[in-house]
């Protein structure tokens, strides 16, 4: 029988609250009668944390380690947590104890409610001011671009069904957009419950300003993968045409213009640009081509669908012992 909760904890450099979390999260569990596992992914961390993993895991069989060989980053550590993890709601949070496990009943019952994806949001962080402030214009970015109406993309403290974290593949720098990319695959029953956050106890945060940059760039990548990752000719091509059909335009006017009233057309910037506009139109136009051309390969191999249920009546197979 499947555990209630499976929770997937991403380390790094984190030998000092491996334990303590272990303890917290056995307390929370067992206080709301979940059964539950662990699965601590270690990325790459070159200090005791896997050291601590594996204590817990030799105490505990709930507990459960995978070590990367490098930093490979957050996305990658909880992609492997995804695919060990096997309980009916996943729970994924940071292992600096900032996320408290407490919380892990709510977001529970948020799940058994109807809810696919449930997020945490640290209503009151306990950050500076130099990461709140760009957090909450982030945020604010991400909610208009993806349609999504979470207060805090970026909160490490989720809840998902099992057959979301199954569906969905986390890369690069991904993870923070994952009830995006749980949208896409089609789980819309996405909400969020307030959660207590707590002050850094030990070390210190592993992410800088860069992170926004990054997170910028991503967010463009997944918001064009998410409307025209199955469609990329209805992306270039749409851009290529009017282009294209701008280029014709100019080029026809300079044309009927030189031919009725023999006006000169060599130093006109008009006639660079028509001509510009006419090869970016086709270059756009091609790349959406080779866009489609690569998607069908890819669709091959993989099922460009996935069914949530099936209901189907086998026809019963004659008897061969009756006789008409």
């Amino acid at each position: 029988m499947l555990p209630v909760v499976g929770i997937v904890v991403p380390v790094f450099e984190e030998a000092a609250t491996v334990s303590l979390l272990a303890d917290e999260i056995r307390e929370a569990c067992e206080e709301a009668g979940l059964t539950f596992q662990v699965w601590f992914v270690d990325d790459g961390s070159s200090d005791d944390s896997w050291t601590e993993i594996v204590r817990q895991c030799a105490a505990d069989k709930r507990y459960n380690g995978i070590r990367f060989r490098r930093n490979y980053g957050k996305s990658a550590a909880l992609a492997a947590g995804f695919e060990h993890v096997n309980a009916r709601i996943v729970i994924t949070m940071d292992a600096d104890l900032q996320d408290d496990p407490h919380e892990i009943p709510q977001l529970v019952d948020a799940i058994d409610q109807g809810l696919d994806l449930v997020s945490g949001w640290k209503k009151t962080r306990k950050d500076s001011l130099s990461k709140t402030l760009p957090s909450r214009f982030f945020n604010l970015v991400t909610r208009i671009v993806s349609g999504i109406p979470l207060h805090d993309f970026n909160c490490g403290l989720k809840a998902y069904r099992l057959e979301v974290v199954k569906a969905i593949k986390v890369y690069g720098e991904m993870h923070r957009y994952i009830p995006l990319l749980a949208k896409w695959e089609g789980f819309y029953r996405i909400g969020e419950r307030p959660v207590k956050h707590r002050s850094r106890r030990h070390g210190r945060s592993k992410f800088g300003l860069e992170r926004y940059i990054r997170g910028c760039l991503d967010l463009m990548t997944v918001s064009f993968l998410t409307r025209f990752g199955a469609r990329p000719m209805h992306f270039f091509g749409s851009m290529g045409l009017l282009a294209f059909l701008g280029g014709f335009i100019i080029s026809l006017w300079i044309t009927i213009d030189k031919l009725v009233y023999d006006n000169p057309v060599g130093d006109r910037p008009a006639l660079l640009l028509g001509a510009l506009l006419i090869i970016v139109g086709v270059q756009a136009m091609c790349t959406g081509f080779l866009g489609d051309l690569i998607l069908r390969g890819r669709m091959e191999e993989r099922q460009p669908y996935i069914i949530a249920e099936l209901q189907q009546k086998v026809a019963r197979p004659p008897d061969e012992t009756e006789h008409p």
